[in-house]
């Protein structure tokens, strides 16, 4: 199955909305989405994988590479709608110490803001 991904942004932060398989196959396609999106200046990004199948060892490589290219840039990728699959791969290589995880595309957003914007966000909430 070939993957697609949607790019779209919510304020700051870039959302990359990937269908299919994160597979060998497929990574060169992400890696030019990524690419692109730190080159327009991108610095925040979260890559949901709600529609993701599969993904395999060159997929989950191209998620630390990911990782890796936006912190030499001082910025942050989250990963949101985990499958079960992909949170037991993730707590067996010991990356869910690396990314932080999301069930909810809001939550995910929000976690970019600075501590104290999240502070006023909550107090805001429950009034």
């Amino acid at each position: 199955m070939s993957m697609s991904i949607i790019e779209r942004t919510i304020n700051d932060v870039t959302v990359l909305d990937l269908e299919g398989n994160l597979a060998l196959d497929e990574n060169a396609r992400f890696r030019k989405y990524v690419t692109g999106a730190i080159e327009a200046g991108a610095r925040k990004l979260i890559v949901n994988l709600a529609n993701v199948k599969y993904i395999d060892s060159c997929g989950l490589g191209e998620l630390i590479s990911c990782y890796a290219t936006l912190h030499q840039v001082d910025g942050h990728v989250k990963l949101l709608h985990l499958n079960n699959r992909l949170q037991h791969l993730l707590s067996i290589t010991k990356l869910d110490s690396v990314f932080e995880t999301f069930d909810s595309e809001p939550a995910a957003v929000s976690s970019f803001a600075p501590c104290a914007e999240r502070i006023e966000e909550a107090a805001h909430r429950s009034m």
